[in-house]
């Protein structure tokens, strides 16, 4: 029954480009202040993310008027295979370091939606194998970047369902919203609309990290 509904969810996430948001541009990412490391939902549509990545980097811009911003899209399928997260894993990883590299002062905002949220546990050591589009951990970023990761911000996590949260290191820098009923990240959620609703939330979300840069 819960996989059922988990499918339907994603199937409405394919059917979710029909809403209209004025996307931010999305780049690989200049020496900004902050670089906005985004990885969207199974099948979501939008430049960073519709439900989530595009309506955040709005919030954080106007959250973070006095600092430039920059945003990466994950690039990984965001689909149904057995190594759709893992490749987000590894591209976020690879992200994070090419850009510290490139950029000593540059901090990050690391944002994930549902099967998105997935790449990022993974990213920072947490793994999501065995969640909902989930996989085990294949890249993680480096203990000398962490302090360099201003925040975490992540919804519709599937690991919730699992019992698991964002623990050790990353924890205090991290919020998770889980939406009462989002059968992605409750365990025994049967409400599959509640999965769609994390615009909502996204102000919530930007003020969280203005606090942390």
């Amino acid at each position: 029954m819960r996989m059922r509904l988990c499918l339907a969810v994603l199937s409405l996430l394919g059917g979710a480009g029909m809403a209209t948001l004025t996307a931010p541009t999305a780049s690989a990412a200049a020496c900004s202040d902050i670089d906005v490391v985004a990885a969207r939902g199974t099948f979501e549509p939008g430049t960073l993310g519709l439900i989530v990545g595009d309506p955040v980097y709005s919030a954080l811009q106007k959250k973070l008027a006095g600092k430039s911003l920059s945003s990466y899209k994950v690039n990984y399928p965001a689909d149904l295979s057995l190594t759709s997260a893992a490749q987000g894993n590894a591209d976020l990883v690879n992200h994070v370091n090419s850009q510290a590299a490139a950029c000593p002062n540059q901090r990050f905002v690391l944002v994930g939606y549902s099967q998105g949220a997935n790449v990022v546990d993974n990213s920072i050591g947490i793994s999501s194998a065995g969640a909902v589009v989930g996989s085990p951990i294949v890249a993680t970023i480096p203990a000398a970047l962490e302090p360099r990761v201003a925040a975490v911000l992540l919804f519709g996590n599937p690991i919730r369902a699992l019992g698991k949260n964002v623990t050790g290191t990353y924890q205090s820098r991290t919020i998770d919203f889980c939406a009462q009923g989002d059968p992605i990240c409750e365990n025994g959620g049967d409400d599959v609309l509640a999965h769609l609703g994390y615009t909502a939330n996204a102000d919530a979300a930007a003020v969280f990290a203005a606090g942390k840069v």
